[in-house]
């Protein structure tokens, strides 16, 4: 288990240890040992989606700002998402104007998993994407799973 330097504010300390203790089921986090700013993470693709049996690989990076401002969080895994450009960036509100010094690291995570849980093709960044889901949703889905299995199946590991 990676330790946390004493030099970090107490909020980011206590947020980590919690991840590390009370891991949020279907993720981890894990902060690198050189930079406890920088999390690598793993997420499950959600049951009963089209990513199920998929494990993406995002980063996550607490900014200075820090509570002040929001993570910045990107998939590192290719993924096929309305919400998920091709460089990873996500389109979520509480990484962007909706964010709250209450939220936390845990909180992003599980909206990230939400995400993949119900994707939004009506706040898109993948514009094409949702086009695709909006006009024949069955056929979005499908490549979504064919993504899930080509870039994130477990075997590549």
């Amino acid at each position: 288990m990676a330790t946390v330097p004493g030099n970090l504010p107490r909020r980011i300390i206590k947020e980590t240890q919690r991840l590390m203790t009370e891991p949020v089921q279907g993720i981890k986090a894990i902060p690198d040992e050189c930079n406890a700013r920088y999390f690598k993470v793993v997420v499950d693709g959600p049951k009963e989606s089209p990513y199920e049996n998929g494990t993406f690989q995002l980063e996550l990076f607490l900014p200075e700002e820090y509570p002040m401002s929001a993570p910045k969080v990107r998939f590192m895994t290719k993924i096929y998402h309305p919400n998920i450009d091709k460089l990873g960036r996500i389109c979520l509100d509480i990484l962007k104007d909706k964010w709250s010094p209450a939220l936390q690291i845990r909180t992003v995570l599980l909206s990230i998993q939400a995400l993949l849980s119900a994707p939004n093709p009506d706040d898109p960044l993948a514009n094409d994407v949702a086009e695709e889901w909006k006009t024949n949703e069955a056929q979005a889905i499908e490549r979504a799973r064919a993504w899930t299995r080509t870039y994130a199946s477990s075997s590549d590991k």
